[in-house]
């Protein structure tokens, strides 16, 4: 909203409102903004939360000071959906297609989330929506985001193309010479980036090469598919990852500072240039919502950190794991995922190698044996003895080794 305000006081001529079409300057006050909301109104919100008795209901799991935490507030969630929301409608442009889709997938996972947390405290247990609407919810969301990225006009890729002889039109592959350049242009395209490869894009159209010339055709199809995949991971990984804290928020906080840089290349046709990556037009305004969700995370930390004060519940875990996976997907950085959120997978792994080896065990031997002291992956090192702080700080640790080998993927290929 402001944006406008200001782009609007330019052309009238006032001195100094051309600074908010700096995206730096806008991310920056986006930045600030989102921890005035989560820091300030978080304690306010603390307090409404422990008036209301809306407090986590704690399952013993014979975990080292576990039932301490019993009755601390949850749904903290709310603080960090508002201070990113809030933010993004101050200083983002607003007819921005990706800046509405990550906006939708926050409303969309966040009531997901918050119908899930306020059923939990309604029946007085664990017990909240059942996983298979949470999952409907999810998918629904992934085919949403991947129709609008495929079928939408406003998504495109910008790239280099030169003409032949024969007045073809063919892309410059890996900056070429080209006997007769032409210009940039924007197409439809279902490519997305490898990492550690220097002609480093994938087609998902490959994916079904068998059917030949008719791949082209259904790769809309494989596109919304894996995106609804990796939605549904991520936002569940997250979810799994939330159980100590400040471990989801600080992790968030690094993986979502890592986006913001690759979001801020991809969007800058001169550095997508040199690095070798694909150019997406306007995907540089994401930078200002991504600020906002590392401010969010951040501010949230301060209330979040050990001995939290507050929970995010299901509301913020769902939200950020949400968050994190649509903005990979739209700035063409999905395959990095495994890498950049490490810590999300080695937690949803923990968790399927746990339950399939229990599983099998009871069925070979009667009895069912387990690979883990407890699952996911932190709960193990509890029970090994590791004070909870230490645990969480390693996990950060891991977490920005993480972000930094995705963020140099940029240049070792």
């Amino acid at each position: 909203m402001l944006y406008y305000l200001f782009s609007y006081l330019q052309e009238l001529g006032v001195p100094g409102a051309g600074v908010f079409e700096y995206i730096t300057f806008r991310a920056a006050m986006a930045t600030i903004t989102s921890l005035i909301v989560s820091i300030f109104f978080g304690k306010k919100i603390i307090r409404l939360l422990q008036k209301r008795q809306i407090g986590e209901e704690i399952r013993d799991l014979g975990l080292e000071d576990q039932m301490k935490k019993k009755g601390t507030p949850t749904m903290g969630g709310l603080i960090i959906i508002a201070a990113i929301i809030i933010p993004t409608l101050l200083f983002a442009k607003l007819d921005n297609i990706y800046v509405l889709l990550m906006l939708i997938t926050t409303v969309w996972l966040g009531t997901i989330g918050f119908l899930d947390d306020y059923l939990k405290i309604k029946n007085k247990n664990k017990v909240g929506l059942k996983g298979k609407y949470k999952i409907i919810g999810q998918i629904a969301l992934g085919f949403i985001v991947g129709g609008i990225l495929y079928f939408s006009d406003d998504v495109v890729i910008r790239t280099k193309v030169c003409g032949t002889t024969n007045q073809e039109v063919v892309e410059v592959v890996d900056n070429q010479n080209c006997s007769e350049f032409v210009e940039y242009v924007d197409v439809k395209s279902t490519k997305t980036t490898i990492p550690f490869f220097k002609n480093n894009e994938f087609d998902y159209a490959m994916l079904v090469w068998f059917l030949g010339e008719n791949a082209e055709k259904v790769a809309w199809l494989v596109f919304i598919i894996v995106t609804i995949l990796i939605v549904t991971a991520v936002s569940n990984g997250a979810n799994l990852t939330d159980g100590l804290d400040g471990l989801a928020t600080g992790s968030s906080a690094i993986i979502g500072a890592t986006l913001g840089i690759l979001a801020y290349v991809s969007g800058n046709r001169i550095a997508a240039e040199y690095l070798h990556i694909l150019y997406i037009p306007n995907t540089g305004e994401l930078v200002i919502f991504m600020a906002a969700f590392i401010g969010a995370t951040i501010g949230f930390l301060w209330y979040n950190s050990f001995p939290a004060q507050i929970f995010m519940g299901d509301t913020g875990s769902l939200t950020i794991g949400g968050i994190i996976a649509v903005f990979a997907i739209i700035i063409k950085k999905e395959l990095l995922i495994p890498i950049l959120c490490g810590v999300f997978l080695a937690e949803s792994l923990s968790v399927m190698i746990q339950v399939s080896y229990f599983k099998f065990t009871k069925r070979k031997y009667g009895e069912g044996r387990r690979v883990f002291l407890m699952a996911p992956l932190h709960h193990h090192y509890q029970k090994k003895g590791f004070p909870e702080p230490k645990i969480v700080t390693r996990f950060w640790i891991i977490s920005l080794i993480l972000a930094v080998i995705s963020i140099i993927t940029l240049k070792l290929r």
